[in-house]
């Protein structure tokens, strides 16, 4: 499905089996990522039966596709999300992510997990035309209280000077697929139940909450929502948020020839760099080159940028040995909506938005949902609302639903081929129908596979993923496999299949 991350080979994920039969639990959490077993995993602490399904395999979405940065340094700045949010927000939001970290540290330690966890210093430095981010940037963050904030002449980097940077240390990186399948194993040894390949087809809260999947049912008094993108929202949140596809390339390097850290630059898409060992081989790991979800075919042009772009600042770096992409949901603020669903009962809660960050997000969310679903108080809540509507972040949500917008033209659009016949082995294209569009992909075999186009969450035509061999929605960020199966919200359906009696073109 996706291009090969550079976490799959060696993740020793657990194996679980399908739901066959109707279950009750305290709470059900859809979604075996990082956040959905965060929450399970603390909740199972605390002594609430719970109930993880996923339609995939452990980490199986986004969380396998990061490049498992754990910091304070956030993709929004400290700078904008004072002004967005104010002062006080700003430190609720360093405190949040910093306690992310260490709660990340105290499950490794509690749990036994290998998952190469390291802290290591963050350092964040000027694109080449950038000349007067950083100090506004430093003082944003002194204010909100993010670490030990410090000014220095430059990363500790040989052959590359990046000039005057930001260093904060105490930020972390692990093994994203190892750790969570460590929490999975914690889960089902506090008690936990973990059901694979098990679709939640809906979710209904009330009195009885209940998730549907397939004739089996889950009753429980809260449902928590962990897919990425929430399956069970038609408009309340995914009209705050825009799907930004990533991504990634991984070299191998000389041990000790890049000072282990996290570092970044200013560049809009920016970039972002560490180096992550395993079994005394280290690997340099460079991504970027961010754009909207189904807004561009170029990936493997994306990826030979990233190459380049890291070949340049860090000589050490060897053969490419892995490229892949991943999604984030960035939100209007560029912080997570943690909480309880809009528009929804009050026992439904979501996890989304992670704005870049999603393993930190991903665990602040494991630990504020604990805190609703047992009653305690949060400080962090209004932080992370689903339901807040920042006046100051105007402009970024209407920039957002004017380009969603425009992607229903595609509606008017002739077919990128005239023929099936124009369809290469292993490539996709979309084919016109009269009226309809289709998704129309050669498997290897050359057999054509043929689907309307049509994301089934607002009717947005999907468009075909070249390097990551998917369909991809460009406006709310939902993707499917080359054969029409979904495996990212928020469409919860896969694309309906077509069969004409001869393809009309044109």
């Amino acid at each position: 499905m996706r291009t090969q991350s550079l976490w799959s080979a060696e993740a020793g994920l657990p194996s679980f089996p399908a739901l066959e039969a109707d279950a009750q639990a305290d709470v059900c959490v859809v979604g075996a990522g990082i956040a959905g077993l965060s929450v399970a995993y603390l909740l199972t602490r605390a002594g609430k039966s719970v109930i993880v399904i996923d339609d995939g395999e452990i980490g199986g979405g986004m969380t396998g596709a990061t490049s498992a940065h754990l910091t304070c340094m956030l993709d929004r700045s400290y700078r904008e999300i004072e002004r967005i949010r104010g002062r006080e927000q700003a430190i609720l939001v360093a405190a949040s992510h910093q306690a992310a970290i260490n709660r990340v540290e105290a499950a490794v330690s509690d749990e036994g997990i290998d998952c190469d966890f390291e802290r290591v210093t963050a350092f964040l430095f000027r694109a080449p035309d950038d000349r007067d981010s950083l100090d506004p940037e430093l003082q944003a963050m002194r204010r909100a209280g993010v670490g030990e904030a410090l000014m220095t002449g430059r990363a500790p980097l040989q052959g590359f000077d990046t000039g005057p940077c930001i260093t904060l240390a105490a930020q972390a990186q692990f093994h994203p697929l190892r750790y969570v399948a460590g929490l999975a194993r914690a889960i089902r040894r506090l008690g936990g139940e973990i059901y694979l390949r098990t679709h939640a087809d809906s979710v209904e809260g009330g009195d009885a909450a209940r998730v549907q999947a397939g004739s089996r049912s889950i009753v429980a008094d809260a449902v928590v929502v962990a897919t990425n993108a929430p399956i069970n929202d038609r408009v309340a949140i995914h009209t705050k948020q825009a799907p930004y596809m990533t991504y990634v390339v991984a070299a191998e390097i000389e041990p000790g020839s890049v000072p282990r850290g996290l570092y970044y630059d200013t560049e809009d898409p920016y970039h972002y760099v560490r180096v992550h060992p395993r079994h005394g081989r280290e690997f340099l790991i460079v991504g970027g080159e961010d754009h909207k979800t189904g807004q561009a075919d170029d990936t493997s042009e994306r990826h030979a940028r990233l190459e380049a772009w890291g070949r340049e600042r860090f000589p050490a770096m060897g053969r490419v040995t892995a490229a892949w992409g991943g999604q984030c949901m960035q939100s209007m603020d560029g912080l997570g909506f943690i909480g309880r669903n809009p528009l929804d009962n009050d026992n439904v809660y979501v996890a989304t938005g992670d704005s870049g960050t999603g393993l930190t997000h991903g665990t602040i969310a494991g630990i504020l949902l604990t805190d609703l679903i047992l009653g305690r108080p949060s400080t962090w809540q209004g932080t992370y609302d689903p339901a807040r509507k920042p006046v100051l972040a105007a402009g970024s949500f209407l920039k957002e639903t004017a380009n969603m917008a425009a992607q229903f033209g595609d509606w008017l659009k002739p077919g990128e081929v005239a023929d099936a016949d124009d369809i290469a082995v292993g490539s996709g294209a979309l084919l016109r129908d009269g009226r309809r569009m289709i998704a129309a992909y050669r498997d290897p075999a050359g057999k054509l596979h043929q689907m309307l186009a049509v994301c089934n969450h607002l009717g947005c035509i999907v468009h075909w993923n070249a390097a990551e061999s998917t369909w991809d929605c460009p406006c709310h960020g939902s993707r499917f496999s080359r054969l029409g199966k979904v495996f990212n919200g928020p469409a919860n359906r896969d694309l309906e299949p077509f069969a004409p009696s001869k393809m009309r073109t044109g």
